[in-house]
């Protein structure tokens, strides 16, 4: 007990406690999420909660057959040849990896009512999306400040999947990165954070990767900004812009020929 009559030192809040909701393939930019999040001093990261029933190479080469057909062995075949990459020339990344995956909980629905029942026990203050199926309100609504959902394209001209292949083939000269809070629509939420990464002459990979490090930045900060108290809606949404699927393996070729035939086919 103070009894000197001055002031108590201020005490320092307590960590922001994050659930993140996800897939069981974590992206490569989403397990450097996982591992900023676990080590941040700021951020308790109570759980990263996955729908599904199986993971590694067989479940993954499954997933993306059942997806994409052909398209999606070709994908699986040039992730594991990432895969065994990283694993000899960067280590500590492969590392971080096995650990996040390690860290997922799988479940069969995020939405089954002891899964819900279970985000409730936890008591979280935010919610994140990465990838993922859809989340419904009543699972999204649950964290006391909301839930963050991370778009990597900018909103709202460029709603869906791969948007970043997108920008490139509609002949945008920034890739954009969008952090939004979660409503009941398809990318439709509120705002809060964006960044962008030139195109320029680079090769579609290079500006993923690039657009994927941004957005982990991106993510974190936003996060402690809402802890913080400080977030801004940037702008309005305005009228939803196109919503865009998956490129066909014609289309991606088709990209692929125009940025040779320009000379943006080469690294920068």
């Amino acid at each position: 007990m103070n009894t000197t009559g001055e002031k108590p030192d201020d005490v320092a809040p307590r960590p922001i406690r994050v659930v993140l909701f996800s897939d069981p393939f974590l992206a490569a930019s989403a397990d450097e999420l996982v591992s900023c999040l676990s080590s941040h001093e700021s951020i308790d990261l109570l759980a990263v909660l996955c729908q599904g029933s199986e993971r590694g190479a067989r479940g993954r080469a499954r997933d993306l057959w059942n997806r994409r057909g052909i398209l999606g062995l070709l994908i699986a075949v040039v992730e594991a040849a990432s895969t065994g990459g990283r694993a000899v020339f960067s280590p500590d990344r492969h590392r971080r990896r096995r650990e996040a995956l390690a860290a997922i909980q799988l479940v069969p629905d995020l939405h089954a009512s002891d899964v819900i029942e279970k985000v409730r026990r936890m008591s979280p203050d935010l919610g994140l999306i990465y990838g993922g199926p859809i989340l419904k309100p009543e699972l999204f609504r649950i964290p006391r400040l909301g839930t963050l959902g991370i778009h990597h394209g900018r909103l709202p001209e460029y709603r869906g999947k791969k948007t970043t292949y997108w920008e490139i083939y509609h002949g945008e000269r920034e890739a954009g990165v969008t952090i939004q809070r979660v409503n009941a629509g398809i990318d439709t939420g509120e705002v809060i954070a964006r960044a962008a990464v030139p195109i320029g002459r680079k090769s579609y990979p290079r500006v993923w990767r690039e657009v994927q490090a941004a957005g982990v930045n991106l993510y974190v900060d936003a996060i402690l900004a809402v802890a913080a108290g400080t977030v801004r809606p940037i702008e309005a949404m305005g009228k939803p812009g196109r919503l865009y699927k998956d490129p066909s393996l014609r289309q991606l070729v088709d990209l692929w020929l125009r940025r040779m035939s320009d000379g943006r086919g080469r690294r920068s």
